[in-house]
């Protein structure tokens, strides 16, 4: 069997990261070398918006000496992704590009969602021991340079995920202007902190106790990690391990905690700040145990890239994670979840049955499956304008797993169930790829809807089969369905011009 040889190349807030992987087989994944430089670009994006020219020449000179190392290993295939430092750059296209022709490595940008739900690939790249954890209520810390993203899960499903900037950078970039004394910092990050968390924990904690906390950073993560392979190698840390490292940093000279925790001084402190997160976030629920994984951003990407190459098979199924994501949003503007079941096999009955004729595929399914979802939550503003509302709701609200470009074609479909179609896709923003998709969805999802116009469920069950130029759809019934038969008709117009396939409303009266 061929051995194919992968990059994954992390530009990130404090350091620039390249792993190589081996793919060998099914489910065989091996790290076989991980180069690392030091490279702040977080405080200059954090404070100014943009990379100084001096770190932007350093960040290109490493990321050719990546390009060489990658030439060595004869590597097939690379991704290089970007977070928040390129991110919140006021010049982004201008950097993406800068580097592109300087090294010829292409910076992809990953928004939050998506570099999160990468971070959370990466720990269950880990097998039995993350499912073994998230068995129970459990929660994901995961804390980068600009923001952290708290996710829960109760019986291997995910229950909520928000995003805070309460990021280690950010939280130090503050320190710095203030000029605030060693004694003083714990404290003030606790502030600053716990002013974000008091509200999370009311609007998304509530009384639910959480018992596992799984971390995921570059600064305390190192130190875990071996902590775990020495000693009595527990594979779960108790929360007093936590406890005994406050210790180290609060009752040591600098140079004394780096060689404590084998790290840089100019590290510790990241290591502070990021622990006292840790710290506080594990009292605020209530924790009993800690897993520090070691995994990374890079760890993610790799995974993601054997699942798209099918060198990878995990047990975990993402997609119905970001289905629960948006289920849960939903659930908080007071959405019917009995009516989206309803909708959700009527549009998706539709969407198998036309495969041959929209050319859409499984991602797209995904979208419509979500506006379903989403498609009325709206009306907890506004019971006129649902489709305008329900849009803004959507493009406002981080949907962990999917990209913002693909939440404005869902967010689209959503609006136009309710409102005029607009047919300039420039009008909305959107190329010609986007556009024709959120046209398809949204004919699928009109017709799906007006076979449920009455909101009182009459059919019990659907059947969809594509004839020549007509799209058959069968249902059983022992109601009048005058209502849902003029919605029908009124929709088939919109679908018929986006498809030239006409539907057909049969029904077959059961007693």
């Amino acid at each position: 069997m061929s051995v194919r040889t992968f990059a994954a190349i992390d530009v990130g807030s404090y350091e620039l990261t390249m792993k190589i992987f081996e793919f060998s087989g099914k489910d065989t994944m091996r790290e076989i070398d991980c180069v690392s430089k030091r490279l702040d670009l977080g405080s200059d994006t954090f404070a100014m918006g943009k990379i100084s020219n001096e770190k932007m020449d350093e960040l290109c000179r490493t990321l050719k000496d990546f390009s060489d190392i990658m030439k060595t290993y004869r590597v097939k295939d690379y991704k290089a992704y970007g977070t928040s430092a390129i991110r919140e750059t006021e010049n982004t296209t201008i950097v993406q590009d800068q580097i592109a022709q300087r090294t010829g490595i292409w910076v992809e940008v990953l928004g939050n969602a998506e570099q999160r739900f990468l971070d959370y690939k990466s720990v269950a790249s880990k097998g039995e021991s993350f499912r073994k954890i998230i068995e129970g209520k459990t929660a994901i810390l995961d804390i980068g340079g600009g923001s952290i993203q708290l996710s829960l899960f109760d019986n291997d499903t995910l229950v909520s995920t928000q995003n805070l900037r309460l990021g280690v950078l950010r939280l130090q970039d503050y320190l710095n202007r203030f000029e605030v004394r060693g004694s003083q910092k714990e404290e003030l990050i606790n502030e600053m902190a716990m002013a974000r968390l008091d509200t999370y924990k009311r609007l998304y904690l509530k009384d639910r106790e959480i018992r596992n906390l799984i971390v995921v950073d570059d600064y305390v993560s190192p130190w875990a990690v071996r902590k775990q392979k020495s000693g009595d190698k527990k594979e779960f840390l108790e929360v007093a391990d936590f406890e005994r490292l406050f210790e180290v940093l609060h009752d040591r000279n600098p140079v004394q905690i780096a060689r404590a925790m084998a790290i840089s001084e100019e590290r510790i402190p990241l290591v502070f700040i990021s622990a006292v997160l840790i710290k506080y976030i594990a009292e605020l629920m209530g924790i009993q145990r800690i897993w520090v994984p070691g995994v990374t951003l890079c760890d993610g990407i790799a995974y993601e890239y054997a699942e798209k190459i099918k060198m990878f098979r995990g047990e975990h199924d993402f997609e119905e994670d970001i289905i629960a994501c948006a289920a849960n949003i939903s659930k908080r503007y007071m959405g019917s979840r009995k009516r989206s079941d309803v909708l959700e096999n009527f549009t998706t009955t539709i969407f198998d049955s036309m495969r041959r004729v929209h050319g859409l595929g499984k991602r797209e399914r995904l979208y419509l499956r979500l506006a379903v979802i989403l498609h009325e939550c709206g009306k907890y503003i506004s019971l006129v304008d649902i489709g305008e509302t329900s849009y803004q709701i959507v493009m406002s609200t981080e949907i962990i797993g999917i990209s913002r470009q693909e939440r404005e074609i869902v967010a689209n479909v959503v609006r136009f169930n309710h409102s005029r179609f607009v047919y300039d896709g420039h009008q909305t923003g959107m190329s010609r790829e986007p556009f024709l998709v959120v046209a398809k969805l949204t004919a699928i999802l009109r017709l799906a809807n007006s076979l449920d116009r009455s909101h009182k469920q009459k059919f019990k069950g659907l059947k969809a089969v594509l004839k020549d130029n007509q799209l058959v759809l069968t249902v059983d019934t022992q109601e009048d369905i005058t209502l849902e038969k003029g919605f029908f008709e009124a929709n088939s117009d919109f679908f018929k011009e986006v498809f030239s396939v006409e539907p057909v409303l049969k029904h077959r009266k059961i007693f």
